[in-house]
């Protein structure tokens, strides 16, 4: 069965948006866990305009599925990845302009850097995957730097017009580009990850894509919760990713 990384980040978006306490992440993933959530995700941004040092500490001491860390390579991040050590660590560009994570990392930008990295986590206890782009370059990248997992950014996908089970149509050919490297990553014997920009619509797909293990979805089920609670809108993906027939 797929596991459901659920990520709250959005949940202290809004909290932000008033610089007090609440909503808590905390609870949110509380609300998560009681919804069906494999996994918790966060991502601790270097300008913290969501999720800040405490969600992380709190986190670590009361989630009791998977804790999913998305992190740049700042050496800041990096240090409390290793005093916190998260179940997981999910190595992703971030740009402080930006307004969400607008593409995979680059792992031959500065290869040494990301190396270093990942053996510091996993020398800590810590499995590490890599967010990255469908790209045959980039999964060889993830595998020669010791990544334990790749997770697929899935967010030309989720952009792309047409029906995604057409070939010829912008979704069927971002379809068959995830399809192609998650077949490279299983390969390579990495697990395989995938998410950004996925729904309630668009995710079936994806979910059907060979030996998928993890989807991470937030935007789509923090948006849902709104009209149905968090717990319910996590159980709803959850039922989605369950109904999937075995691959």
């Amino acid at each position: 069965m797929i596991e459901l990384g659920v990520n709250i980040d959005h949940v202290a978006t809004l909290r932000q948006a008033r610089r007090t306490y609440e909503p808590d992440p905390v609870w949110a993933a509380a609300e998560a866990e009681l919804g069906g959530a494999d996994g918790i995700t966060v991502h601790l941004r270097e300008d913290r305009r969501h999720i800040n040092d405490r969600d992380v500490e709190l986190l670590r001491k009361t989630v009791q599925c998977k804790l999913n860390l998305e992190m740049s390579l700042v050496e800041e991040i990096v240090a409390i990845a290793l005093r916190t050590a998260p179940a997981q660590a999910t190595l992703v560009p971030e740009r402080r302009e930006e307004v969400t994570t607008e593409g995979g990392l680059n792992l031959l930008s500065d290869p040494a850097r990301v190396t270093n990295v990942v053996a510091r986590l996993k020398q800590a206890g810590v499995f590490v995957s890599a967010f990255i782009d469908p790209d045959a370059a980039q999964i060889d990248a993830a595998l020669r730097m010791g990544f334990d997992a790749v997770e697929l950014h899935t967010g030309e996908y989720a952009n792309a017009a047409g029906d995604p089970l057409s070939n010829n149509s912008p979704a069927g050919l971002q379809l068959a580009r995830l399809t192609s490297a998650g077949r490279l990553i299983r390969q390579a014997g990495m697990r395989l990850h995938a998410g950004h920009g996925l729904n309630y619509r668009n995710v079936h797909p994806i979910a059907r894509i060979p030996e998928m293990v993890e989807l991470n979805i937030g935007h789509a089920i923090v948006s849902r919760s709104i009209f149905t609670g968090l717990r319910e809108a996590v159980r709803e993906m959850k039922a989605i990713l369950t109904s999937i027939a075995p691959r």
